[in-house]
């Protein structure tokens, strides 16, 4: 059944051994982000046989998917105040920037007599989590070491996801230094000092992380062998291990301009078009945007143009493609990471592994 998306395990699997030795060579472990897979069971394991025993999801109810798993399991985002019983209950470890959050997470960890670790979030300059007052970051790091069943398990970062602020050896030393600074005030090391996610692997591969850095938390790079900071792919590794399929429901000769009065589309935005000429071959495929993300994806057939989607249809110019199409045939797309995380989620998706 269609639309569908299929993995190409060996492919996966190899850029996750790509990943894995280049970060044990600069003395960093991975903690592999499932959320762009929705925690997938046969995917996740795919992380675990190479060697990934960390895994990290933003999702609750993903991580409770990961039950099954000897691994310890991150919980990426700071906890709601409504959900701290469950991720007790879930996740081993929680990022965290809100003492008061903290506090409720030590009392369900004492209720489930479950220690919790916490990793506490410095913003370095992307404006989403993280504490900026460096000196609440200190009293929050002493307050947390006195607690009983909450362990001060290390210091994290994120950037290049909001204001997609660049990993710099200047930032990555700050978070070093912020890290030190902690231990002199509780008097032993952090376990862990997160550096990021896949944009600082540019960083990292050509030696501008400081040593005390020793996790980042890895989703994109592991699935499409891509560091964020340039984009680029690295050496030996595949984009293409997921694909998408879609179907095509209409097949026509058709206009490239629309014809009568142009109005606003779902956000308020007037579209406008390209004339390529009166007569160009259309198809349309079963698949929208509650589906997948257009605009982080590329059809495996070069000479396919996508036009644009709705809700439930995809519109491509075909007029120039490689190949020959005909109805019910299937066209083939690689998804990026969010395209590809919409697509896990979307129950209308077929899962083919």
């Amino acid at each position: 059944m269609y639309p569908s998306i299929t993995l190409n395990r060996e492919r996966l699997r190899q850029n996750v051994r790509v990943m894995t030795s280049l970060c044990r060579k600069h003395g960093i472990g991975i903690t592999g982000v499932t959320k762009g897979f929705c925690a997938d069971p046969s995917v996740a394991q795919i992380f675990f046989e190479e060697g990934i025993t960390r895994f990290g999801d933003s999702r609750l109810l993903n991580l409770k998917g990961l039950k099954g798993f000897e691994v310890e399991k991150w919980l990426i985002r700071p906890p709601m105040c409504c959900e701290t019983e469950n991720v007790i209950t879930y996740a081993d470890v929680s990022v965290n920037s809100e003492y008061d959050t903290i506090l409720r997470l030590n009392h369900y960890a004492q209720i489930h007599d479950k220690p919790h670790k916490v990793i506490l979030m410095a913003d370095l300059g992307d404006i989403r989590e993280g504490f900026t007052d460096y000196q609440e970051l200190f009293e929050v790091a002493r307050a947390v070491e006195s607690l009983d069943y909450i362990e001060l398990y290390g210091i994290g970062t994120n950037l290049t996801c909001f204001s997609f602020i660049q990993p710099t050896f200047r930032k990555m030393a700050q978070l070093s230094e912020l890290a030190e600074q902690i231990e002199e005030r509780i008097g032993r090391q952090l376990e862990i000092v997160s550096g990021g996610n896949s944009a600082t692997l540019d960083l990292m591969i050509h030696g501008g992380i400081p040593p005390k850095i020793n996790n980042l938390r890895l989703g994109e790079s592991l699935l499409f062998g891509r560091e964020r900071a340039n984009y680029q792919y690295l050496p030996d590794t595949f984009h293409d291990a997921f694909v998408l399929h879609a179907q095509i429901i209409e097949l026509k000769y058709k206009s490239s301009l629309p014809w009568g009065t142009v109005g606003v589309d779902s956000y308020g935005i007037r579209p406008s078009f390209t004339d390529r000429g009166e007569k160009r071959l259309k198809a349309i495929c079963a698949i929208g945007k509650q589906d997948f993300d257009l605009e982080t994806t590329v059809p495996v057939d070069s000479g396919i143009l996508m036009l644009g989607y709705s809700s439930d249809h995809l519109m491509l110019d075909i007029t120039d493609s490689i190949h020959s199409y005909h109805l019910g045939d299937i066209i083939d797309l690689i998804p990026g990471y969010f395209s590809l995380m919409r697509a896990f989620t979307s129950k209308y998706i077929q899962k083919s592994f």
